[in-house]
């Protein structure tokens, strides 16, 4: 059972925080103020442009710090600050001015209004943030449970299939075998999306970002998806420069076999990739995987990196087959490193285009790697 006094400390400690930030923020807003005042006062000693300056100081100080401590510092030292050095006579204090207790009250009035609707506000949004983590775990959850159940069902059926028939010819037997091993690795992958997807959603969330040779990625993704997909012929496309990007390496490799995938599944009529990074203007890194598919259909576009996308067509009978999982994990990744993520059709298939951000140096170096590759 928790202690009254501890509720109450925890409360203060909520309304009344105390940080450095804060302080620094407060410190610099008053400083500005007075600074402000003093050049006016210089131009013209007769306007009276301090109140509103420092009714515009404890309005900031409420807007851009925590609770309502900082917001009431400001008050009682704006108060103070007009009375001092804006108020006749100068650099002194005259508590007998006409309407001097109203500005205090005043004041002080602002700051703790300012200060609730400021609190309050966050404290919206932060419940509102919040909702909609459970709200996305909670479709997630849903979509996952739905999506393994028909690889489940299938391994079950293959393998009660060969443990029930021991007459099976080896054939058979190896048709089975192959069809679980298939549905295995897309658990797999599944699994591994759901992961990064967990990982990436946390509030504590580390990527290992480090500079990494965008071939080395490009040409790891490519021969893991090899693998997978033997009948795709794959074409990669780097600079003649050796690119160096700083990020995550795994994460960014699950994202190009997540689009990979998706091209080849989604593309229907897919025979080839085409993979290729590039430094851009903007002094981003461009990856791109583009494919000679049947494209995207134009009602899925503007729902492509969302959980909707199941929903946005007609199911297809495979319940596993969606890619909305997939492209999710792509764009949560992509952000998570600081980058954008796009998708649109071009007249031989689609094409799924990710940008990270570079370093403010350049820390490509030159190499005599060829520009194109073909694996």
């Amino acid at each position: 059972m928790s202690h009254p006094n501890s509720k109450s400390k925890t409360s203060l400690a909520t309304l009344f925080p105390f940080s450095m930030r804060d302080l620094i923020v407060t410190a610099l807003i008053l400083f500005v103020a007075v600074a402000f005042c003093i050049l006016l006062q210089r131009l013209d000693p007769s306007a009276g442009f301090a109140t509103p300056v420092f009714v515009l100081t404890v309005l900031l100080t409420s807007r851009l710090t925590t609770g309502y401590f900082w917001g009431l510092f400001s008050a009682v030292l704006g108060v103070i600050a007009v009375n001092f050095f804006f108020t006749f006579p100068y650099w002194a204090f005259n508590l007998t001015i006409t309407g001097y207790p109203l500005s205090f009250l005043t004041f002080l009035s602002v700051s703790v209004i300012t200060s609730a609707l400021t609190t309050k506000t966050r404290q919206l949004d932060k419940l509102r943030m919040e909702n909609e983590k459970i709200r996305m775990r909670a479709d997630l959850l849903r979509s996952v449970s739905h999506d393994i159940r028909t690889p489940l069902t299938s391994i079950i059926g293959s393998t009660s299939a060969v443990l029930d028939n021991p007459d099976l010819s080896q054939e058979d037997r190896r048709s089975l075998l192959e069809d679980v091993k298939q549905e295995a690795q897309w658990l797999i992958r599944t699994v591994e999306n759901l992961l990064s997807i967990t990982r990436i959603g946390s509030d504590r969330t580390e990527l290992n970002k480090q500079l990494e040779p965008v071939e080395e990625v490009l040409a790891e993704a490519v021969q893991k998806a090899r693998k997978r997909l033997p009948e795709i012929k794959f074409s990669v496309e780097v600079p003649a420069e050796l690119l160096m990007v700083p990020m995550d390496p795994i994460l960014i490799e699950q994202v190009l076999s997540n689009l990979i995938e998706n091209a080849v599944i989604h593309g229907k009529t897919t025979t080839a990739i085409h993979l290729r990074a590039e430094k851009t203007e903007d002094n981003f890194a461009a990856f791109s995987v583009r494919d000679n598919g049947q494209g995207i259909s134009p009602a899925l576009l503007p729902h492509l990196f969302d959980y909707s996308i199941r929903h946005a067509s007609p199911p297809t009978g495979d319940g596993k087959r969606n890619m909305g999982l997939g492209l999710s994990v792509c764009s949560a990744v992509v952000k998570a490193h600081g980058g954008r993520l796009t998708a649109h059709n071009h007249p031989d298939g689609a094409e799924f285009i990710f940008c990270l951000p570079m370093p403010p140096a350049d820390p490509a170096i030159s190499t005599d790697l060829s520009e194109e590759e073909t694996l």
